[in-house]
């Protein structure tokens, strides 16, 4: 927690954005006629001040949300990384910009919530935002201990810096974090209605993410706890009974900048694809996609690709012909793009997105792209978090992307995950289970997506393991799910991590340069997986990421021992 954000958040409940519409997450007031005076006068102000919740603060983990989440977790292959290689330090930028980004989550909504308890305004809409505040704040707190365990627990910015705590903020033991997310979502949950209107968090995403925390708490103090576990179920029970939500029919649709507001997510960012100011876009496509899939010069990440181990998963071995693969799960294509893979979705002003093509025909289709040569070392490309080129854009939103700026949406807790969650945690301590509500929540996440699926009379816990990885593949989560199993049962995540294929393939690029040409598919032992990179050294401290550098600097008590809290005793809302 740099000092300068600390006391920007602590004095600014606003960043400067200007107004679009009202239906808009953007629709802030312009810093020119904002002052404590004039502002949070109506509802319609209280609802404005906490929209850009849901995306600027956000943006500097945008990185740190696929590098810690896939790269670190064996999903994603991106070269010499030290999230593929676990040597990340405290002075590597993205995590630096990733812990910024979670404080700045907190301190902003610390900062209007406290505004929005003297607004002039309904309380309904009073209630309804303040809800809102504590949710994102229990988001970034949960991404903060899972990714550094013990951290401080800054509850009043103002009230730290007025006490002169600012640099000597101790941390707090990684389970009384936990405590204090679930007094902070039980808080939310009390103050938020049951529906709220589209994209928004009502009541059931809170219960949602609380059913998450109490998941992944459930092993923090080295076994399960079984009423942990039983709180899990039951709130995410509650969710899937009672919400109204369902998932959507197709699972491709979910990521569509169409449907940037389904019912299915629960926690989105919801972005802007203006770059003034800086922070409102999302800039996922630019890290992601191969060069040339939009016109705006901003793609870059075709060097990057699935990992062999997540295509292993998915049931996939490039070493065999195209012609020979059968795809039994949606999620797969959804997922990754493979040679012979072409996309209704993408490039829609020109009848679809043909990935060889795309890459191969270098003076046509393809002009602009990769010239004529497969990028990715794994032979495998991006297809979540892309939302096309400008057309697509402006059919799905009737506005233009621009350079490293788009409007697709990021869902970052799904009612899928809901499902998941409820069928782990309805096994209790057990490993399988027979229950009937287990077993039908988990097949409705399988069934959407593999339609050889039948419902099974009993489901493992290795079964939803596996699934959660093919359901929110790329979706920044697989990391978290380590950090939860490290837990109670750290020998077993080290060795899954281990045995991962999370090296690259070698000369791809001629067997899929052939196969584009005259339809043949030759491999030869110049084409094999790479074992040559050693086996990443994961040790039982891998599942805590290091406090930023300058961090430490500023604050030394940071390195001491971390100390316990009396949450229930100390804080309130």
């Amino acid at each position: 927690m740099k000092i300068n954000n600390i006391k920007y958040f602590a004095f600014a409940a606003m960043l400067g954005m200007s107004a679009t519409s009202c239906e808009s997450f953007l629709d802030r007031p312009a810093e020119d006629t904002y002052n404590e005076s004039n502002f949070y006068q109506n509802d319609l102000q209280c609802v404005q001040g906490v929209n850009y919740l849901y995306n600027s603060p956000w943006y500097d983990f945008q990185r740190g949300f696929i590098k810690v989440g896939e790269v670190l977790s064996g999903n994603y292959y991106m070269g010499s990384s030290p999230y593929l290689t676990f040597t990340v330090n405290g002075s590597d930028e993205d995590l630096k910009n990733m812990s910024s980004s979670l404080w700045a989550v907190n301190g902003h909504a610390n900062t209007v919530y406290n505004r929005l308890k003297s607004a002039n305004a309904s309380e309904k809409v009073k209630n309804q935002c303040m809800g809102e505040c504590l949710a994102w704040k229990a988001m970034a707190y949960f991404y903060l201990v899972r990714s550094f365990g013990a951290v401080p627990i800054i509850h009043d910015n103002t009230a730290e810096l007025g006490a002169g705590n600012y640099n000597s903020s101790k941390r707090v033991q990684a389970a009384d974090v936990y405590e204090y997310i679930i007094l902070t979502l039980e808080k939310a949950i009390e103050l938020l209605p049951a529906k709220g209107d589209a994209g928004r968090i009502d009541k059931y995403c809170a219960e949602g993410l609380l059913a998450k925390v109490y998941l992944t708490r459930s092993g923090i103090t080295g076994t399960r706890s079984e009423s942990d576990l039983n709180k899990a179920a039951e709130y995410a029970k509650d969710v899937i009974d009672n919400s109204g939500r369902h998932l959507l029919e197709k699972y491709s649709d979910i990521f569509r900048m169409q449907n940037n507001k389904n019912e299915e997510c629960l926690f989105s960012w919801h972005w802007n694809a203006g770059r003034d100011p800086w922070t409102q876009q999302n800039t996922l496509q630019s890290d992601l996609a191969m060069v040339g899939f939009d016109e705006f010069g901003d793609c870059w990440g075709g060097y990057g690709g699935m990992s062999v181990d997540l295509q292993d998963a998915f049931g996939v071995n490039l070493l065999a012909s195209p012609k020979e693969r059968i795809d039994v799960d949606e999620r797969r294509k959804a997922t990754m793009m493979l040679p012979g893979d072409v996309y209704d979705y993408f490039w829609t002003d020109k009848g679809g997105f043909n990935y060889l093509k795309f890459i191969y025909d270098k003076d046509g289709y393809g002009k602009g792209g990769p010239n004529g040569q497969l990028q990715s070392a794994t032979g495998a490309n991006s297809v979540k978090h892309l939302y096309g080129d400008a057309y697509d854009h402006e059919q799905a939103l009737g506005t233009s992307a621009a350079n490293m700026a788009n409007g697709l949406s990021t869902h970052i807790l799904r009612l899928a995950d809901i499902y998941l969650i409820y069928a782990e945690a309805k096994m209790g301590l057990a490993t399988s289970t027979t229950d009937a509500s287990a077993i039908d929540a988990y097949y409705a996440v399988r069934s959407r997506s593999v339609a050889s699926a039948t419902r099974p009379a009993s489901i493992t816990w290795e079964d939803v393991w596996k699934e959660r990885r093919l359901e929110m593949a790329m979706e920044g989560d697989r990391w978290y799910d380590y950090v939860r199993l490290s837990y109670y049962d750290a020998q077993r995540a080290i060795t899954e991590l281990k045995s991962q294929r999370r090296n690259s393939y070698w000369g791809l690029d001629a067997v899929y340069k052939e196969y584009y040409t005259n339809g043949t598919y030759t491999v030869t032992s110049s084409q094999l997986y790479n074992t040559q990179d050693p086996i990443p050294n994961v040790t039982k401290s891998s599942f805590t990421l290091p406090l930023p550098t300058e961090d430490l600097v500023f604050n030394p008590t940071l390195m001491d021992e971390p100390i316990h809290v009396d949450i229930r005793n100390t804080y309130s809302y």
